[in-house]
């Protein structure tokens, strides 16, 4: 494992000077972009005596932060108002103020385009507004999920038209989030932290700053290693996933309960790390980064054959479960066209407010262009806006008795734990789990279609 080796020295002033401020907690820093990522690494700055200024182009999300109004679930909402009382935390739209900040981390949106091609315009805008009050004696880190080469091709150059330099004047490094929303056991504070500099003393400076927050920093050699892998660490998950959902369509042709292969090949104490197959992927990493690294080999005519053909698979997914509720309506002699279906959970995940590449919704819309009718309950999601080429405009409606009753099929898309599946089962027609959320239902068990 790489270390990170003492190379300022006393002729490195601007250096040396901004390290210090770092290790007495003196310096200001900035976090642009204060979502799932952004907040939460705001938040940990500021618990340590960190004075934090968060940007956001949201005027709603800004005042929400300085009405100590917390949005964010790994947030608590004790340490948010603890912070915004104290004045260490406070938000604005007005980037001028990026001037103040003696570090500013970047923690904005990578989507990919309809394409599916990378949009880093989130960075470079981002990255403008920087070089418009960049001065000597900044750190700039990345923390957005990107493709490898993203830091040293696209940042830098922008940074250097300054003609300021990097590693002397201003200094510069990646080190991407690892947020898992809705995880009790691991937050900001106690996940490993990867960081690559653009040189010795940016990595030098970079590691000086997480080490501040964070148990566990990793240095690695450079900032396209940082950037390789984040997106090695999703890609795995998104290859994994898409060879247990594989075989989740094999096992329903051959009548085996994938379910219970799973949790079986789980037991074995060495050698096997256990996948659960889904209604698809979802979340603000697994659908989008190994596409991130699909479009940067092909600059090298390099074709990654195993990753796109994952993604395939996790896509076909969806239109597997489509099937499996039109298959599950005609074992009750039910027409999908017009057939009333309620489904249960749109989150991307369980026990979580976060639906952003969530496969409920690209499921919905099948469902709906095929003729059926939709409606939803999720108790973290009360709405679904059209957004991200999805058309659905819903609201979540409550899980009476009747609506139970009333629907021809439930489809279950995530396992929220607040549900009664008892319950549903119960008063239900027809069930189809796509989460294994039934699992220890005893009762009604003919009701119920796993995938």
């Amino acid at each position: 494992m790489m270390t990170v080796k003492n190379v300022i020295t006393s002729k490195d002033v601007v250096a040396q000077t901004l390290k210090g401020k770092i290790e007495k907690h003196e310096a200001q820093v900035g976090v642009i972009g204060l979502g799932y990522v952004g907040l939460p690494l705001a938040v940990e700055k500021g618990k340590v005596g960190f004075p934090v200024i968060g940007f956001d182009i949201n005027s709603a999300r800004v005042d929400r932060v300085n009405a100590a109004d917390n949005y964010i679930g790994d947030v608590k909402d004790e340490d948010l108002k603890d912070l915004v009382q104290k004045g260490l935390l406070v938000a604005t739209t007005d980037f001028s103020r990026l001037a103040e900040c003696d570090v500013v981390i970047i923690c904005v949106p990578t989507p990919l385009t309809i394409t599916r091609d990378p949009d880093i315009s989130y960075i470079q805008a981002s990255t403008e507004e920087i070089v418009k009050r960049l001065r000597p004696g900044q750190i700039i880190t990345l923390e957005s999920t990107t493709y490898p080469g993203t830091t040293e091709e696209v940042i830098l150059p922008l940074l250097e038209k300054t003609g300021l330099k990097v590693g002397k004047d201003f200094f510069l490094a990646f080190s991407p989030e690892r947020v898992d929303p809705g995880n009790k056991r691991f937050s900001t504070k106690n996940t490993s932290k990867v960081v690559g500099g653009m040189t010795p003393i940016c990595l030098e400076i970079a590691y000086t700053l997480y080490v501040q927050t964070i148990a566990n920093v990793v240095p690695v050699s450079s900032p396209a290693a940082a950037e390789l892998t984040k997106v090695f660490e999703n890609t795995y998950r998104a290859v994994n996933i898409a060879m247990v959902n594989e075989l989740m369509m094999l096992c329903d042709r051959m009548g085996i309960d994938i379910w219970e292969v799973v949790e079986a090949a789980g037991t074995k104490p060495f050698g096997i790390q256990t996948f659960y197959p889904g209604p698809g992927v979802g979340g603000h990493c697994i659908p989008i980064d190994p596409f991130y690294l699909t479009w940067k080999a092909r600059e090298y005519d390099f074709h990654t054959r195993f990753i796109e053909l994952a993604g395939e698979v996790n896509v076909e997914v969806s239109y597997y479960v489509v099937n499996k509720v039109v298959r599950a309506l005609n074992s009750v002699n039910k027409s999908l066209k017009d057939a009333e279906i309620l489904v249960l959970g749109v989150a991307y995940k369980k026990d979580i407010d976060d639906m952003r590449e969530s496969p409920a919704l690209k499921i919905m819309e099948l469902l709906r262009k095929q003729g059926a009718n939709i409606v939803y309950h999720d108790p973290y999601i009360p709405v679904i806006e059209p957004h991200g080429g999805s058309t659905l405009h819903l609201e979540s409606i409550p899980l009476t008795d009747e609506v139970l009753t009333s629907s021809d099929g439930v489809l279950i898309l995530t396992d929220h734990t607040a549900v009664d599946y008892e319950r549903v089962v119960g008063k239900a027609k027809l069930v189809v789990d796509t989460r294994n959320a039934t699992k220890d239902v005893q009762e009604n068990r003919e009701k119920i279609i796993k995938i």
